[in-house]
This record gives structure tokens, C-alpha cells and sequence, in this order.
């Protein structure tokens, strides 16, 4: 993607936005132009803490609850996986396996594994297993692509 950054001495501030087809990454642009960001409610013992979902490396269902892992905390949520799938496919988070979302700007690196599964290095240095249902569409969506 191209981009031009000029500034003006007069007149007023302007973005604009060419796109051939819109892609996440474009949708996300236009969100954080109009102010729209999204935060969630994470529950550390009895206390409510706002979550930031840029500051998530990745969100586990374990055992019917929802967890939310940041790197140094981990923060119990009370919406379910697919609620939180659903909220925050648009700004970079991907549904990994069937108790598992990452949030794929906390990925470091990418490693293929036998059976067309992806080992994913988290910054943390966590390793997250991309099982193989979900790796071809993960594929398509670090190539910019949409997906069902």
C-alpha cells in the first residue's frame, strides 16, 4: 500500500482513501479516523479492569470461560469466544483454533508445521498453534485477502 503524508500551511486537514477492494486493514483505518475504537471489560479477581484489545496478544476459552492474555496479565472476560470473534475480526484478531483468537499484530514469527498447521511466535515469545482448519484462511488474511 502506498501512501502520501504532506503538510499544509492553510485550509483544512483532509485524509483521503483510494482503495481497489476494502480490506480489513482498510476498514481499520477508517474506524480509528472517526474515533471508533473498541475496549472491553476484563475481570482481574473482583476488580474490573478496561482492556485495550491492541494491548491482547491472544483471547482462550478454557473450560467454558474466557480468558484474555496480555504479556504480563491475564484477565478473565465475560463474553464468550465467538461473541469476542465476532467484535474484533475487523481490527486484526483471527480465530486460531477452536478455543483460541490471536491478535495477529502480536505475532513475531511464523513457522509451517506438518499437517498444514502454523506455529505462531507470539512477542511474549509464546508459541500458538494455528490448527489446520483455520491456517488457509490465515494465509489468505496476512496476504490481505478477506475471509468467509
Amino acid at each position: 500500500m502506498k501512501y502520501t503524508i504532506r503538510k499544509v500551511t492553510e485550509g483544512e486537514e483532509e485524509v483521503i482513501i483510494n482503495y481497489i477492494e476494502m480490506t480489513p486493514e482498510i476498514e481499520r483505518m477508517i474506524r480509528l479516523l472517526n474515533g471508533e475504537q473498541r475496549k472491553l471489560i476484563g475481570w482481574d479477581e473482583k476488580t474490573s479492569v478496561i482492556l485495550e484489545p491492541q494491548d491482547i496478544l491472544y483471547i482462550e476459552s478454557v473450560d467454558g470461560r474466557t480468558f484474555a492474555y496480555m504479556e504480563k496479565q491475564v484477565l478473565k472476560l465475560d463474553d464468550t469466544l465467538n461473541q469476542l470473534e465476532q467484535i474484533l475480526n475487523d481490527i486484526n484478531f483471527f480465530r486460531c483454533s477452536k478455543s483460541m483468537i490471536i491478535n495477529i499484530d502480536k505475532v513475531r514469527t511464523l513457522r509451517s508445521m506438518p499437517s498444514n498447521r502454523i506455529d505462531a511466535t507470539m512477542q511474549n515469545g509464546e508459541h500458538i498453534v494455528i490448527s489446520r482448519t483455520y491456517a488457509s484462511d490465515f494465509r489468505k488474511r496476512l496476504k490481505g485477502g478477506r475471509v468467509s
